[in-house]
């Protein structure tokens, strides 16, 4: 326990804030080099790759004796900014407690799969495991799409903090942008003006009643149902003048068997006759494993069959999945990602190590 927190403490130390979220934020290379320094030194194969300069994740690996399936450990080493934290690269302990930003999103992560990857060289495993400290999860996630270019693996753990609990599934996301064009005129010429903003009213009102329809339709077993709102508009340049054009942000969140082109098409259907347009700009899939899934059986085997959960909000999981690798999320507990106060639960650190030692001995031979 003592070196599991000295470890997670001179992470938290290293300021590694995303700079895509926060301009002056430093991003990963610091931290990237501790750990391939670390990791190095307790005797792993180690390889930087760096899709975006400046920008790198580390991939260490434990080679198996031949003949066994690989598992891969992921963590992301990014942060969100400090907020209004008064001491957020300045950990200290409290009652089991380990505070700063990043402890419990998800440093402690790192620092338990480095020693369980450390661990393995010691348990004769005949296959790999493969430890990847990523970049760029809390934006756009290029660290894993990185490193999955490279690297395969025939299992995946991403250490997500779940509460100890075994996440088989997550809400994927979609995002659109809705578009309604007007006839700019003077305010006094409304034969003439065309109003966008009005138009994108109806729109909107259609939104709140689609919203309505999908939690009110068939749920998903652990995720429940997608949902959809407004996050952003704009339009409009000034009081005397009708509006030309609107455009309206709007997320939906999806569960299995939905997807940015089933999302584009609810939004066309409730434009309908609207001066209006719809695209989506990014999608993220939802990811699902089932409980009878040899990963998912060794897992909770190994965690002593804990409570299975799906979680609303979207991970690397699904890119693993969506590779190929089957994967399946687990990890430590605490409280306050992306808050001003942020802990991680240091015994719930240690047991995590014991679970991933275990899922590894249980995998990969």
């Amino acid at each position: 326990m003592d070196e599991l927190q000295e470890l997670i403490s001179e992470l938290v130390a290293i300021e590694s804030v995303n700079p895509d979220l926060v301009p002056l934020g430093s991003g990963e290379a610091a931290i990237a080099a501790y750990v391939d320094s670390w990791l190095r030194s307790a005797g792993l194969e180690v390889t930087v790759v760096e899709s975006v300069q400046g920008r790198p994740s580390v991939v260490g690996v434990v080679r198996g004796s031949g003949g066994g399936h690989s598992l891969m450990l992921n963590a992301h080493m990014d942060t969100v900014g400090a907020g209004g934290m008064s001491a957020p690269f300045e950990p200290s302990v409290r009652e089991g407690r380990l505070y700063g930003r990043g402890a419990y999103d998800m440093k402690a992560s790192l620092a338990a799969i480095m020693i369980a990857a450390r661990s393995a060289r010691s348990l004769h495993l005949k296959g790999d495991v493969i430890v990847t400290a990523v970049a760029d999860e809390e934006v756009a996630s290029f660290g894993t799409s990185a490193v999955l270019s490279q690297f395969r693996a025939d299992y995946a753990i991403v250490t997500e903090p779940t509460e100890l609990r075994l996440c088989l599934a997550h809400k994927g996301f979609v995002w659109l942008e809705v578009e309604t064009t007007g006839v700019a005129a003077h305010g006094s010429r409304s034969d003439l003006g065309v109003d966008a903003i009005a138009h994108m009213g109806a729109i909107l009102s259609g939104v709140l009643n689609l919203n309505r329809r999908l939690h009110e339709g068939q749920r998903h077993r652990l995720l429940g149902t997608g949902s959809v709102h407004a996050s952003l508009i704009e339009g409009g340049q000034e009081m005397s003048t009708y509006p030309a054009r609107c455009l309206a942000k709007l997320e939906r969140r999806t569960v299995p068997g939905e997807g940015g082109a089933s999302s584009l098409r609810e939004i066309q259907e409730l434009i309908g006759s609207e001066r209006a347009t719809a695209r989506v700009t990014l999608e993220r899939s939802p990811s699902e494993l089932a409980p009878d899934h040899p990963l998912s059986i060794a897992v909770a085997k190994a965690a002593n069959h804990p409570v299975i959960v799906g979680v609303s909000y979207w991970m690397d999981m699904a890119l693993l999945n969506s590779a190929g690798i089957p994967c399946v999320a687990f990890g430590p507990g605490g409280e306050g990602e992306h808050a001003d106060i942020e802990w991680v639960d240091l015994a719930s650190v240690e047991k995590c190590v014991e679970v991933y030692s275990h899922a590894a001995k249980l995998l990969c031979n």
